[in-house]
Order: structure tokens, then sequence, then C-alpha cells
């Protein structure tokens, strides 16, 4: 097992994110839930000891060690519609410490299309929960998961980065405050009620004064758990095309991989404005060859500034301060991780030393007691081992030459770094 591992040494985060690749590629690399459960039990076929995935409507990312990022590449290419030529194009490949700062700004917000938007680590620590059920995630990737969450947490209690609403399904709703008249009366229908539709609904809720809104969902009883909350008209998924007649305002956010909504749904001469949050596109752009119909998709809304996001950038260097406070303590324990199997081994060879010496005196000596000697021998390695623990972490610059005279001095078997 050492010897496996230690060929798959190295850390790395490659993915596509908004930033160079616009929805179309986005939804080309995104992945399914299935895509996902497919892509880990390959991984875990192929040897990859350790491996995470993520796919949103603003990025796809692979985090796991790997002999060479390309056998995390041609899994990610094997598993979405994307091809490596795309990808070579438009993504980027972090290692080792570059990959550790990568998920650090993801996990907080600060690499995030909305600045400050958080949903983004409940999204990582799910992806983190599924392949550890498929026993997926080392100990150093775990350790590294629990600090992005604690940096996360401190980041939104100590700072204001996260003030305000955020996300996509606010900026849908802003959008909407911003283009028309505050007392009108639009009818609103929202299809898609997964994470992102319920997040919408409960911004229009909360922001719209107008409560005239419909859910429609192809499982209609999870339209009618949200309707229930908050009092809202639920329709059959066969009413769509009846109820986008008599819409003003439609939402899709169904998270489908393929296009939901086309212009051959639409039969009305009405304004229809359609908004879609999905990634891949849940709507056809043969809608806007339509003249009553405006489209806009989640790239455009996530564009929208307003003075509550601008503020956001004030507190990123309080944030950055806190990230690399708890980077740093993880950086301690990923070097305390560099000799560990050094005292670990140390401590073996004491007590082999221990237990030969109490056998050797067991029957010498009058009155032998076990129990005793074994507590004082122990407490004696224990502060053994502490001191070398101490000196090897003083050691920094020279830590390999150190760990090297320890296996000398105690004849240590050799440990696989």
């Amino acid at each position: 097992m050492a010897a496996a591992a230690a060929k798959h040494h190295t850390f790395y985060a490659i993915g596509i994110s908004y930033r160079k690749a616009d929805a179309e590629m986005r939804g080309a690399f995104s992945l399914s839930p299935d895509a996902i459960d497919n892509l880990l039990v390959q991984a875990k076929a192929e040897g990859i000891p350790s491996l995470a995935v993520i796919s949103t409507c603003n990025r796809t990312e692979l985090y796991g060690f790997a002999q060479h990022p390309f056998q995390l590449i041609k899994l990610l290419c094997e598993h979405s519609n994307g091809t490596v030529e795309q990808f070579e194009k438009i993504a980027y490949v972090h290692k080792n410490e570059k990959a550790n700062n990568h998920l650090f700004s993801v996990g907080t917000g600060l690499d995030s299309q909305i600045l400050g938007d958080f949903e983004i680590i409940g999204q990582l620590k799910l992806a983190f929960k599924k392949s550890k059920s498929y026993q997926l995630i080392n100990p150093y990737m775990e350790r590294l998961i629990n600090a992005v969450i604690q940096a996360s947490k401190r980041i939104k209690t100590e700072t204001d980065l996260s003030s305000g609403a955020t996300s996509v399904s606010f900026a849908s709703v802003q959008y909407i405050l911003q283009n028309f008249e505050k007392n009108s009366s639009q009818r609103i229908t929202l299809f898609g009620t997964g994470k992102i539709g319920r997040n919408t609904c409960e911004n229009l809720i909360k922001h719209i004064e107008n409560k005239e809104i419909t859910l429609i969902n192809r499982t209609k009883n999870k339209a009618e758990l949200i309707a229930g909350k908050f009092d809202l008209v639920v329709k059959d998924y066969a009413q769509l095309e009846e109820q986008i007649a008599q819409s003003d305002i439609l939402i899709v956010a169904t998270g489908a991989q393929n296009p939901t909504v086309s212009k051959d749904l639409i039969f009305t001469n009405r304004p229809l404005l359609i908004l879609d949050l999905s990634i891949p596109k849940n709507v056809n752009e043969n809608v806007r060859e339509l003249e009553n119909v405006k489209l806009i998709h989640l790239d455009e809304l996530s564009r929208i500034t307003n003075r509550t996001l601008e503020n956001r950038v004030h507190f990123i260097p309080q944030a950055e301060v806190i990230i690399n406070d708890i980077h740093n303590e993880f950086k301690l324990w990923q070097e305390s991780r560099r000799f560990a199997p050094t005292m670990n081994a140390l401590k073996n060879k004491l007590a082999l030393l221990k237990e030969a010496e109490i056998k050797g005196n067991r029957t010498k000596i009058t009155d032998f007691n076990q129990e005793q000697a074994d507590l004082i021998a122990d407490k004696i390695i224990q502060k053994i081992a502490g001191h070398f623990a101490n000196h090897l972490r003083d050691e920094e610059e020279n830590m390999e030459e150190a760990i090297e005279l320890l296996n000398k001095v105690f004849k240590l078997e050799q440990i696989v770094f």
C-alpha cells in the first residue's frame, strides 16, 4: 500500500470555471450526479487513491491525487461531453500548494462568480461526503476540506464578505426589480424546484411585492412541498405550455442535461422575459427568434453589480488574513506528516526494546510489578519520542537529514515518504 500511495503523491486541482469558459462550454463539461458516481467508480478501479468532484453552474473541478494530471483530465472528459482539446484551451491545472490555495479560494467564496457566494462550500461538503462513501478520501484531503470549511465559517461570521443576499438566484430577482416597475403586477412562473429553484423562490417571496407566483416541476410533489411553505400555486408539468402563455416572467431552473424550454412551447404575443438559471442551458436559443421574448442567461445575471456586491471587495483582505491563518495551521500539520512515519517507527523500535528488557528482567527481580514497569517505560518512550518530534519540527530546512540520522542511529526500517 505504501508503494502504491507513493506513486500518487501529487495533489492536483483541475477544472474549468466561468473565468475562461462560457456557459455553453461549462455545459459541455458539466457532470450529472450519475456521471460523478460513474467517474468515482472508474477512478477507484484505476487506482486513484483520493478524489472529489464538484459540478455547479459556474465550475466543474476534480481535486485528487495522481501520478500525472492527465489521469484526472481523462476522467473528466470521458464522463462529460467535453474534449481534451477543449479542456487545454480553457482549463487550469494546479499542483500541490497552488491546488491547496485554489481550494481555499473556491470554498470561501473568493473565487465565486458573485463574490461572497457561500453556496459553494455546501457543494464541496457534499462532494467530499460522496467520495468518502466510495472510500476515496485520504487523511490529507479530509484534513484539507475541514480546514477550508473552518475558514469559510470564520469569514462568514467575522467579516461582511457575505453581507446582503447573494447568488445567481438573488441576481435574477434583482434583475426583475431593476426592469419592472415596483408596484406592477407580473405573473411569474418558476419551472424547476431544485436548490437554485428553491433559493429563487425564497428570494422572490422576500423581495418582490407581487406574490402571483406559480411553481411547476416534473415531480409535482416536490413543488407542492415548497408551495405549501409559501402558499403558492402549483400546476402539473403537462400544463407548462398553457402556463407560459399566461406568464410575464418565466424562470427556468430545472437542472436538466438538455433544453426543456424551446420556442415550440411559446404560444403568446405578450412580452415574455425568460431567465435561464441552469447549466447546461435549459432554454433553447431558438426562443430568441420570437420578437416578444427576451432571454437572459445566468452569465448575464451574474454580471449585475450593485453597491452591496461592490462593497464586498473591501472585505477581501480580512478574508485573506483568516485563510492564511488556517492555511498555515494546515501546513504545520502537513509538515508533521513528513516525519510521522519515522516517529511511528521510532516508537515501535522503543516498544520492542522495552518488551525485551522487561522480559529479560521479569524473572530476575523479586516481586516484579509488570503494570508499574509498563507504565514507567511507556512514559519514558513518550518523552523520548516527544523530544525527537520537537527536534524534527525545528529542523525545517534539514528535516530529511535529521530523519536519515534517526533511521541510522536506531536502525529503523526505511520509510516511504
